[in-house]
């Protein structure tokens, strides 16, 4: 068995431009130090767009995946997702989860909807595999950053800061390829391995 998850891969000029946000987003929720919160920064170089995470895997599937998620990515146009601002889950009054992805306005478009119907065909792919199904619905976001203590606090400084009233203009996500991740973790953070690509 190992860890895994499908997702998409970002250029490396987005990932800089990421690492930049989160080097203003550290600046403003800096303030006076506080024992209450814990922040972990995601490095930029981890960062992936999930498309669905599958967890502990049969390693006798990977080839049936494969060959089922080219059937997939080559039935769907290459899509293109703006990232332009910085939302948390489950709410900006406690965040648990920072994350920047594309605009209310976009999650409307007609990108947006390919991309609900390529996602729709990987869940059911990975049904048909025997994954258990995703109730939540899909929202394309690239995780910035985990609270691990002070949620209550950190949505304050937010709030104070003004960090998520403004646009952010970061780049483009290019949903082409599919990869399958292998992910490790560790006590320094999980680690990943690409285990295979589909254009």
């Amino acid at each position: 068995m190992i860890r895994a998850f499908l997702a998409v891969e970002l250029s490396e000029d987005l990932r800089q431009q990421i690492a930049l946000v989160q080097r203003d987003l550290q600046a403003r929720l800096g303030g006076e130090p506080s024992k209450a919160v814990r922040i972990a920064w995601v490095q930029s170089s981890s960062i992936h767009l999930t498309m669905r995470f599958l967890g502990d895997t049969d390693e006798q599937l990977l080839d049936l995946m494969r060959e089922a998620m080219a059937t997939i990515r080559r039935s769907h146009p290459t899509i293109q997702i703006p990232i332009d601002r910085l939302q948390a889950f489950p709410n900006l009054r406690q965040p648990r989860v920072l994350w920047v992805g594309p605009s209310e306005q976009w999650l409307k478009s007609d990108a947006a909807k390919q991309l609900t119907a390529l996602h729709r065909e990987i869940e059911s792919c990975c049904r048909s595999l025997g994954f258990v199904t995703e109730d939540k619905p899909f929202t394309p976001h690239l995780t910035v950053a985990r609270i691990k203590a002070g949620e209550r606090e950190v949505g304050q400084r937010l709030a104070q800061s003004g960090a998520c009233d403004r646009a952010l203009s970061v780049g483009v996500i290019i949903v082409g390829p599919l990869v399958l991740m292998q992910s490790k973790l560790r006590p320094t953070g999980p680690v990943y391995t690409k285990l295979w690509e589909v254009e």
